[in-house]
């Protein structure tokens, strides 16, 4: 899986401390339900150590309800996409599902790389209009992680978490 952080403040002390608004929490507690719904269940997490990708890690792992450890890692905040391909190809050889969690372009067109075409004709169309904040993209890869590149892996799903605002009798008063 890849993931892009979700909404975050628009300015900090830096662009490297911009932290999740709750809205972007929301939004990840949701992607995570989704996840979840779609029983997708990663044993390892690549995350970007920077405080919003960390957030939304929180956020998107406590919506799914899992309980892994992430690999928090300073360089995937400034990483172009050959870098983050380098960084996905050291998953341990054990793990079967990893989601990477990191920022936008590169987030974005890494998912675009990976596409080898043959997966999913709707979520390959959507991912090519754009990778928004909150946006989860789901591939299936059959080898191992060192042999990772470009086209190598099939996009099966993909989904924008968005947190629903109560309507009905949930709506506040």
């Amino acid at each position: 899986m890849v993931v892009r952080h979700a909404k975050a403040e628009q300015s900090g002390e830096s662009d490297h401390a911009r932290r999740l608004i709750p809205r972007g929490r929301r939004d990840a507690e949701s992607a995570g339900r989704w996840l979840a719904g779609e029983g997708v269940v990663p044993d390892h997490a690549l995350v970007s150590a920077a405080p919003r990708a960390r957030e939304t890690w929180e956020s998107l792992a406590a919506g799914a309800g899992w309980s892994v450890e992430p690999d928090l890692d300073e360089g995937l905040y400034s990483a172009e996409p050959d870098t983050a391909l380098d960084l996905i190809r050291r998953t341990p050889p054990d793990a079967a599902v990893v989601v990477v969690v990191g920022h936008n372009p590169t987030m974005g067109q890494l998912v675009q790389l990976l596409d080898d075409g043959e997966g999913d004709p709707a979520a390959s169309n959507a991912m090519v209009r754009g990778f928004p904040t909150s946006a989860v993209a789901v591939f299936e890869y059959d080898g191992v992680w060192a042999d990772l590149d470009i086209t190598s892996a099939r996009l099966v799903a993909c989904h924008v978490g968005r947190d629903q605002p109560p309507t009905g009798s949930e709506a506040p008063g």
